[in-house]
């Protein structure tokens, strides 16, 4: 069953489920607890209409709908209990609390049959859902696009494995690929599809959820460079085998009692429900920073238009998240024409800036109008910055950790440009990489306040690389 199907329907029970759950609560309140008549007013059917947007409201911000093909019963239960949980305080507080009641106790009664009568609703259909898509994936009727890089003896023996195994673990397997051209021992097994060069286009064309890296734990720097390049790429899942070093320091993931022993690579260090808040606050803020920045905006296009001849916005293409080309919008620092001999980055006396753009570089107010690439998805506020496909090439002949950037949408600000600002050279774009690398591995929404605080006290001192 497709994924964005078994998202909508899920979402629709939870809605059914919602509007059932308040309207027998709302029943219960009016017989059982205010001693009048139950009548279907207005208030009731208001109820039913707006309350479950808050319950689905609760649910997306906990990573409910995220991914539903793995969701397993376990893991249901668990987010169904802890959903209804907050949801019910939630109700409690916005809609209950001004309710007229003889004693407490009537308080007590209303917030567990809520709970009660929320969490029996929204489990029964939820967990036969949950149990379909798990029996599909048992008897191996269903299942994620699978890649097996690798074609040693080491592969041959992972596939066969998950294969004998009594039940289905999810695992369709569509080919394996290769890293030296020489190893192809599980082509009686699997069909071979080519060399690790070529693994970009053979995730596009073959729609692969998940890979296993089936490659000697030794292979430390050939194993890191893959999951850097395929993070980059897709949202999948990935999975290394495991030494005795990893089984015995508890690296090893067994999220599947029936599944093989692999280590599940999971790099994404910000929590669902952060992720979505962090996307509601670039776009809320962006609006704001837009609508109140137009004056500012008049001021600066009519600086920069008498600067120097040329246009007022400097467009460019940069690379964005998953290696996506986008244009860039900022307003211009340099006269027309800077890079007629190719690209070249800006330095510190460069004499192509104009007077007025040095002082927008210092401020940082060249880049405000890339609020409206926040707004259409291609930016965040906060991230590493993006840069053009001719400088990545360069970089990633140095470091090709740097592909890593590209994970997440790439920012307006970053820690990397509060602590270096812009670089100059190559080199000093490394040095940056840094900084993003280790933003990258801490990311969180406090974080991304505390760069965005940082980030204002420089455009205020005007004191920006």
């Amino acid at each position: 069953m497709k994924a964005r199907f078994l998202t909508s329907l899920l979402i629709l029970l939870d809605w059914i489920a919602s509007g059932v759950g308040w309207g027998l609560f709302y029943y219960y309140r009016k017989t059982g607890i205010e001693g009048e008549e139950f009548t279907a007013s207005e208030a009731f059917y208001l109820g039913i209409g707006l309350v479950p947007l808050i319950w689905i409201s609760i649910y997306l911000l906990q990573g409910t709908y995220h991914d539903v093909r793995r969701l397993h019963r376990l893991k249901i239960i668990n987010h169904t209990f802890v959903g209804t949980l907050l949801g019910t305080v939630v109700l409690f507080f916005l809609l209950l609390i001004d309710d007229e009641i003889s004693g407490y106790q009537q308080y007590y009664k209303s917030l567990f049959v809520l709970f009660a009568l929320q969490f029996s609703v929204t489990l029964i259909p939820r967990f036969t859902l949950v149990s379909i898509i798990v029996k599909r994936i048992h008897s191996r009727k269903d299942g994620f696009n699978t890649l097996i890089i690798g074609g040693s003896e080491k592969a041959v023996a992972i596939y066969k494995e998950i294969e004998e195994l009594p039940k289905g673990i999810g695992h369709k397997f569509v080919g394996f690929i290769n890293i030296n051209g020489v190893d192809r021992e599980l082509e009686s097994e699997l069909k071979y599809l080519g060399h690790i060069d070529d693994v970009e286009s053979i995730l596009e064309e073959f729609e692969i959820e998940e890979v296993i890296i089936a490659l000697e734990s030794t292979e430390h720097d050939k194993i890191k460079s893959i999951i850097s390049r395929l993070e980059a790429r897709r949202d999948m899942r990935i999975r290394v085998l495991p030494d005795m070093y990893d089984i015995l320091s508890g690296t090893v993931e067994m999220s599947n009692i029936f599944g093989a022993l692999l280590i599940d690579v999971n790099s994404e260090v910000m929590p669902v429900w952060q992720r979505i808040v962090k996307r509601v606050f670039d776009v809320i803020a962006s609006i704001i920073a837009l609508v109140l920045c137009i004056p500012l905006f008049i001021v600066l296009a009519i600086l920069v238009k008498t600067s120097s001849p040329g246009p007022i916005f400097f467009r460019q293409e940069r690379i964005g998240k998953k290696g996506r080309p986008f244009q860039i919008i900022k307003f211009r620092t340099m006269v027309v024409d800077a890079e007629q001999s190719g690209p070249q980055l800006s330095s510190s006396n460069d004499p192509r800036i104009t007077g007025i753009g040095r002082f927008m570089r210092k401020t940082r107010l060249d880049e405000f109008p890339q609020f409206y690439n926040v707004l259409i998805g291609d930016m965040s506020l906060v991230g590493p910055r993006p840069e053009r496909q001719f400088y990545i090439d360069q970089i990633m002949e140095v470091e090709p950790q740097y592909i890593e950037l590209t994970k997440v949408r790439p920012g307006i600000t970053s820690w990397g440009q509060v602590k270096y600002g812009y670089a100059e050279n190559v080199e000093q774009m490394l040095d940056r990489m840094k900084f993003d690398l280790l933003y990258l591995k801490n990311r969180s929404f406090s974080l991304d306040l505390k760069i965005m605080l940082y980030t204002i006290l420089i455009i205020f001192k005007g004191s920006g690389k």
